[in-house]
């Protein structure tokens, strides 16, 4: 039986984070993408808590032009609420999704910001 485009990204999702693991020194950057929106934290395995969180949503960021731009701004508010919380390196975890388009914008953003991974 084939598997759904979710069922697919689930299973790439499990087989990564097999190997990725957020620690306080070291946190994993998680990103999530929907149609619209896109959402990013900053997650403690340790501890199981989040420490930073952004989306697209929030009013803080800009939400002219493409979802691309968006997505970068995203990344530059992460990479500015973590380095105020004094966080500069993280594990990224792209949560299933192609490392590219958005997802690769954000991260691109968040480096921009100054984060480091």
């Amino acid at each position: 039986m084939a598997l759904s485009k979710v069922q697919k990204r689930e299973k790439i999702k499990r087989r990564v984070r097999r190997n990725i693991f957020g620690t306080s020194v070291k946190p994993r950057l998680s990103v999530y993408r929907s149609n619209k929106e896109i959402y990013a934290q900053i997650i403690d395995d340790n501890s199981g808590l989040t420490l930073v969180s952004a989306s697209s949503r929030e009013k803080e960021v800009s939400s002219e032009g493409t979802k691309s731009d968006v997505s970068t701004s995203v990344g530059k508010a992460l990479a500015s609420k973590a380095i105020a919380k004094g966080i500069e390196t993280v594990v990224f975890d792209r949560n299933g999704f192609v490392y590219h388009g958005r997802i690769k914008a954000l991260a691109e953003g968040a480096r921009e910001g100054g984060l480091k991974f």
